[in-house]
């Protein structure tokens, strides 16, 4: 989703061929597009100071945080879902959109009791971008934007009633070369999930482009697209719009 946007959507992972992206950023080590999903609608409440997401927000294909493996250094599992991206250039994305980044650090948010890492890039095309490879340019081109992440990420859900959420490391962005070491490990549970190496769980393996998936289909194998699917956007509540201040909450 697009940065100081509400409306988020998710990927149906539990459905087959995981209906539908949001935007989209590619990582160009691991060849990877990272989309932005779609299907149910989703928004968050809007915490003061800030309104809706601070970058574009949207996750890695082909990329899986194994719920059945326990991560060393944050003692937590994984979420289950791919690697979500935070994507920090000046460049507002749109849904759909696909963009080429550079990986610059991670963060471990730890959820619910699940790791769920943030992995912080920046579009290639962006103006600030042949000055940031690594995390320390970060906080020295953007000050401050990592610390407002880690806030904005510690206390989103606090407006539905549910405590903060933690971090590992104490909340420390760790550097690129980690991140990237993140990235590597989620794609290759990834490839053991969609090779059926590793017990899917309730997530859909069924796919239409992955050779060497025993979960391949033929697209004529999928049901067709319903044609009354082109509806008028869902009216928003105004609650929508409602700010949220929290004690405690950084300056």
């Amino acid at each position: 989703m697009a940065n100081w946007r509400l409306a988020k959507k998710r990927c149906l992972t539990q459905s087959n061929v995981s209906p539908m992206f949001q935007l989209g950023v590619y990582a160009n080590n691991f060849n990877r597009s990272k989309m932005l999903r779609r299907a149910s609608f989703v928004s968050s409440a809007t915490a003061s100071p800030t309104k809706g997401y601070l970058w574009n927000y949207g996750a890695f294909p082909q990329t899986w945080e194994d719920p059945n493996v326990i991560h060393p250094e944050t003692k937590a599992k994984g979420d289950n879902d791919p690697l979500d991206v935070c994507e920090i250039g000046e460049l507002v994305g749109y849904p759909g959109q696909v963009k080429q980044v550079k990986v610059l650090g991670v963060m471990a948010l730890l959820d619910e009791e699940e790791t769920d890492w943030k992995v912080i890039v920046i579009d290639v095309n962006d103006p600030l971008a042949p000055k940031l490879n690594d995390v320390e340019d970060v906080e020295r081109h953007l000050p401050g934007l990592l610390r407002a992440t880690n806030e904005w990420f510690r206390i989103y859900k606090i407006p539905d009633g549910k405590p903060e959420n933690q971090f590992a490391f104490t909340g420390e962005c760790k550097n690129k070369k980690y991140a990237t070491d993140i990235v590597r490990e989620c794609a290759e549970a990834w490839e053991k999930l969609i090779t059926g190496k590793t017990t899917p769980g309730d997530v859909s393996t069924t796919n239409v482009t992955v050779k060497h998936s025993n979960s391949r289909v033929e697209p004529s194998q999928l049901p067709p697209i319903p044609s009354n699917e082109n509806l008028a956007p869902a009216p928003i509540d105004p609650s929508i719009d409602k700010w949220f201040f929290i004690s405690g909450a950084a300056a």
